[in-house]
């Protein structure tokens, strides 16, 4: 991935009209322990910092984006036709400036677009959403054959740091056996699970299978990212998509 200062801006094979920009925590003006980008108006910062940070992106992207009331649910949401902070945890877009944007401090952003550019998604894929089946959801509201799409995964903690119970591990082997491949045992009733390849496995049931990303790690990467697990209090990113 290649990174404009404080931004990422996602390496992978989508059409040239299909535009994306990931932040991370660097480059704002909040203090500790919001330091610095944080866009979340919903963890305690400073509305006025969180505003101010906001604004930075005014430069980078064509309209005000579509901010979501994240509820770790299935819920999609249409930026086309969004007028408020709708209640859902992914965000479609098919008309031109509509941008969609998740935040997340360790859960699995995921950005969707298709081969011809004309619709473009993003999810918060935490391992809630994601069991209840967000990313299918998504999948269906873009209505476009599943191998025409693609996808991109953003910075979520890595497996090594990802440690959850049996609860976890049994909702989803109850739905696919096949995601024990995603777990490997921690401590006593413990397992440290993979979101990124959980996220892969459930995308490559529907027929997507060009996927890109899934190489950073918010938990380890403590000078760029957020991350709740590791801090409890703490900011949150921004991964945005549009069509230009």
């Amino acid at each position: 991935m290649s990174q404009l200062e404080h931004y990422i801006i996602p390496d992978w094979l989508a059409p040239s009209n299909v535009k994306t920009l990931q932040t991370t925590r660097l480059g704002g003006s909040s203090v500790a322990p919001y330091e610095s980008l944080n866009l979340g108006s919903h963890v305690g910062d400073s509305p006025l910092a969180v505003t101010r940070n906001r604004m930075l992106l005014n430069t980078l992207l064509p309209t005000e984006p579509v901010w979501l009331e994240q509820t770790h649910g299935t819920v999609v949401a249409n930026a086309d036709q969004a007028s408020c902070r709708p209640l859902a945890d992914a965000c479609i877009a098919r008309h031109a400036a509509s941008v969609c944007v998740v935040m997340t401090a360790d859960c699995l952003p995921v950005l969707l677009c298709d081969t011809q550019g004309s619709v473009v998604a993003a999810v918060h894929a935490g391992w809630k959403g994601m069991a209840e089946g967000i990313l299918e959801e998504t999948v269906q509201a873009m209505d476009i054959a599943p191998q025409n799409l693609m996808a991109w995964f953003g910075p979520a903690i890595s497996q090594e740091a990802f440690e959850v119970g049996d609860d976890v591990r049994n909702i989803f082997l109850r739905t696919d056996s096949k995601a024990a491949h995603a777990f490997i045992p921690g401590g006593s009733g413990k397992w440290f699970a993979d979101l990124y390849l959980l996220a892969r496995m459930r995308l490559n049931v529907l027929g997507v299978n060009q996927i890109s990303g899934g190489d950073c790690c918010t938990y380890q990467g403590s000078n760029h990212f957020f991350s709740y697990r590791r801090d409890g209090v703490t900011g949150r990113m921004g991964t945005f998509i549009w069509i230009e």
